[in-house]
C-alpha cells in the first residue's frame, strides 16, 4: 500500500467517529520538507475547532502506527469552498449548489459549464444551466467542483 492508503485506513475511523468526513489524503514535499495532509468536511462545513480536534485524535496514534518513516508536518484542513466533488456523499451534500463542470473535450463548444447540481446516477451527472437540464457522462468530466459566485 502507499503511505497516503494506509493513513487513509488508519485515520477514516477516527474521522468517521467524530461526525466528519475524509475527503482526501496527500502525503507531498513542498521545498525541502515532507507534508502529511488530511482534507476533512461535514455537514455545515469544516472550521478551525474542527481541523484541531482531528489533529489531536490522530496525533498520536499516527506516530504509533509508524506509516511515515522520515520527519513530516502534519496538517488537517478544510477542502476548501471550490474543491472537486469526488464522493458519492460529496454529490449528495453538494446537491442543488452551483457547481462547475470541467471537461475533456468540448461538447457543443464548450469545455466548462455551469451550473446547479441536479443529479448524479448510473455514471450520468446532471446539471441545470439557464433552466435547462444538461448531462454528462462521468467519464467525459475532468473535474467537477463548487462554483464561487461572487455577488
Amino acid at each position: 500500500m502507499s503511505v497516503t492508503k494506509d493513513v487513509a485506513a488508519l485515520a477514516q475511523p477516527v474521522i468517521e467517529g467524530l461526525n466528519m468526513d475524509l475527503i482526501d489524503t496527500e502525503y507531498i514535499k513542498e521545498g525541502s520538507k515532507w507534508v502529511l495532509r488530511l482534507y476533512i468536511d461535514k455537514d455545515g462545513g469544516v472550521g478551525l475547532d474542527d481541523c484541531q480536534l482531528v489533529s489531536e485524535a490522530l496525533n498520536d496514534l499516527l506516530d504509533g502506527a509508524d506509516i511515515i518513516k522520515t520527519p513530516y508536518t502534519f496538517e488537517v484542513s478544510s477542502p476548501g469552498l471550490d474543491r472537486p466533488l469526488k464522493t458519492d456523499k460529496d454529490f449528495q451534500r453538494y446537491k442543488g449548489d452551483m457547481v462547475e463542470v470541467h471537461l475533456y473535450a468540448p461538447i457543443n463548444g464548450s469545455k466548462l459549464y455551469t451550473g446547479t447540481l441536479h443529479d448524479r446516477k448510473d455514471g450520468m451527472i446532471t446539471i441545470v444551466c439557464e433552466e435547462k437540464e444538461i448531462t454528462f457522462a462521468e467519464k467525459d468530466i475532468a473535474k467537477i467542483n463548487r462554483a464561487i459566485i461572487w455577488n
